[in-house]
């Protein structure tokens, strides 16, 4: 098994390759939640850059709930303009007949306080991160969440209707569906807490809302958590139960990922607190992945269901030797396509590795790193330098090219007065 060979989906559907990109927030809508030609632009780029398949940033289903600001946002039918401006996005990520799937989404309590200082959540569970970006959580009530749902599959059939070719319902992370699958986080008493088969009664209720507006011929995923890695968190074996139940739901792939904003795994980062550990045997190869361990694992106990593995992936033989191993069936891609939208066309024209940007990145001159000792320090400077990867997709959307030599602590200046001005006509 190798990264250049096609991959069949269990509704018909066929991955021209083993590559995909994974989901990272571009920023790039308009302040009323519609797509730009800038995100076309950015997603004709990667479309050309060889991955078999593209899936979106968060495209959120209530703009009262953004991941962040400039969000793409379909909360409702979309007008005739909202139609046209998804079809040109559709047209640009599919070029070269790669598929384009639309991530779909709800911030829940992960809404910073500047776009809702009230956000609705499973549970009035503020999130544990210092600072007052976060407000405490609403909690929802049973026809909010019917609603949500609803919402759901509203978003899945405009994207199949303007020309993606999947969707991904994302239950990972710390946003809403990941929210209700937490004990930490879901502390309600009625159908839709205490068990986990109540907890997860939202995720499997809106998968077969989607399902039923997009039919069975169109890809349907889900974005889980291996574990949230924090005590009294979603664990492992939670994790491997509701996967379970998406492989009998039909699901046509299963991306495993791990972590929150309080515990930002996916992103290679410590969060405020000590790591919970899952007690996952730790394979001797691949170790740059994170979560092929947890995937590995899951594939043991599945039978038809594709794993998709995104997080930490950086040379040729790693990729090749977990889809070989059956630790994953796609490999996902994230950072280092922002600096380098190409780099797929050259793993799979022989290269042995991609670039490692993130050895380059540092908020702080060496000087000061020593600061970094200090938990909260290097947590701000790790976030910091995820806004280097994304200065490099505004640019990307906005010249088709990228723009290494901006600095980590420029760009963290640049998505702040982006963040703002959005925030501004929003209020307008």
């Amino acid at each position: 098994m190798s990264i250049g060979q096609t991959l069949p989906l269990p509704c018909g559907a066929v991955l021209k390759n083993r590559l995909a990109k994974g989901a990272m927030t571009e920023g790039l809508a308009t302040p009323d939640g519609m797509p730009t030609p800038a995100l076309a632009r950015l997603y004709q780029c990667w479309a050309e850059g060889g991955a078999g398949m593209l899936l979106t940033g968060n495209v959120i289903i209530d703009r009262d709930h953004l991941e962040r600001p400039g969000n793409v946002v379909i909360d409702k039918k979309p007008s005739a303009e909202m139609k046209a401006a998804l079809k040109a996005w559709a047209k640009a990520g599919t070029v070269q007949g790669t598929h384009l799937w639309m991530q779909i989404s709800h911030g829940g309590r992960q809404t910073q306080a500047l776009v809702n200082p009230t956000p609705k959540a499973p549970s009035a569970v503020k999130l544990g991160l210092p600072g007052g970006q976060f407000g405490t959580p609403v909690p929802l009530t049973e026809d909010e969440i019917k609603d949500l749902i609803a919402r759901f599959a509203i978003a899945a059939k405009a994207a199949k209707e303007a020309g993606f070719t999947g969707v991904q319902i994302h239950a990972a992370h710390g946003y809403l569906i990941s929210q209700f699958l937490s004990p930490r986080s879901n502390q309600r008493t009625d159908q839709w807490g205490g068990s986990l088969e109540n907890r997860a009664r939202f995720l499997m209720e809106s998968v077969r809302a989607v399902r039923a507006a997009v039919g069975k011929d169109f890809p349907v995923s889900v974005k889980l958590n291996s574990a949230d890695f924090q005590r009294g968190g979603f664990a492992f074996d939670e994790s491997l139960q509701v996967a379970r139940w998406l492989e009998a739901e039909g699901l046509d792939l299963l991306e495993i990922s791990g972590g929150s904003y309080e515990q930002p795994r996916m992103m290679d980062l410590e969060g405020m607190e000590d790591v919970e550990d899952q007690n996952v045997p730790a394979s001797t190869a691949a170790r740059e992945a994170y979560f092929v361990d947890f995937a590995k694992a899951m594939k043991a106990e599945l039978k038809t269901l594709p794993l998709m593995v995104t997080g930490g992936f950086r040379t040729r033989i790693a990729m090749d030797h977990a889809l070989s191993t059956g630790a994953a069936d796609l490999i996902g891609l994230g950072r280092p396509l922002c600096g380098a939208p190409y780099a797929c066309n050259d793993l799979l024209a022989g290269a042995a590795d991609i670039p490692r940007f993130e050895k380059q990145l540092h908020l702080l001159p060496s000087w000061l790193r020593w600061l970094e000792s200090v938990k909260m320090v290097r947590a701000i400077a790790g976030f910091g330098v995820q806004f280097w990867y994304y200065a490099q997709i505004y640019a990307l959307g906005e010249t088709g090219k990228t723009n290494p030599d901006k600095s980590v602590f420029a760009a963290m200046r640049e998505v702040d007065s982006r963040n703002k001005k959005i925030m501004a006509a929003r209020s307008a």
